[in-house]
């Protein structure tokens, strides 16, 4: 990821990433079987990128518009705690989340790809667009990541946020031992 040095400066801040869902942690389409079961792709590099953030003493979270038992099934297997689906108002749970972890707005990061991420995109301390986020979103967003949504965008997230708080070096040196 690409992002300047006031990105890289509100990135320094963050203890919270919020992502949305579909678009970001998938790319975006959804498979449905004859009975109607939903089925969604999970890109395992942007899975070992959210452990690392819980590993680190990151919150983690996901607030989406649609529900899925494909993510409440991927986030438990993450232990990924923070999980909101079915959200008409995604900024409610945003302040809502805020206040019940006692965190300001700009210690907040949100990852999202379409118009109603803004909402949160336009609060939090660091918004990010992935790279086939809508124009719009892009315009309003501090940095975008090099790869689409559910094709290694959140890790690039992970990436960033470890590497700005110095903590890549730990990273490596645990992953290398």
């Amino acid at each position: 990821m690409n992002a300047s040095e006031e990105a890289c400066e509100r990135a320094r801040k963050i203890r919270l990433v919020l992502f949305d869902v579909d678009g970001v942690l998938t790319d975006g389409r959804i498979f449905l079987d004859d009975s109607g079961t939903e089925f969604k792709a999970f890109n395992t590099h942007d899975g070992h990128g959210i452990r690392l953030l819980l590993h680190y003493g990151f919150e983690v979270g996901v607030i989406t518009g649609r529900s899925s038992k494909s993510l409440e099934h991927r986030m438990q297997d993450l232990e990924v705690k923070h999980v909101y689906q079915g959200c008409k108002d995604k900024f409610l749970v945003f302040q809502e989340l805020l206040a019940r972890l006692e965190l300001d707005e700009q210690q907040a990061a949100y990852v999202g790809d379409d118009i109603f991420d803004l909402q949160v995109m336009t609060r939090c301390g660091l918004a990010v667009a992935v790279a086939n986020a809508h124009a719009y979103v892009k315009q309003h967003a501090h940095c975008e990541t090099v790869n689409s949504g559910g094709q290694g965008a959140a890790r690039e997230v992970c990436d960033l946020l470890l590497d700005t708080q110095g903590l890549m070096d730990q990273v490596l040196s645990h992953n290398l031992r």
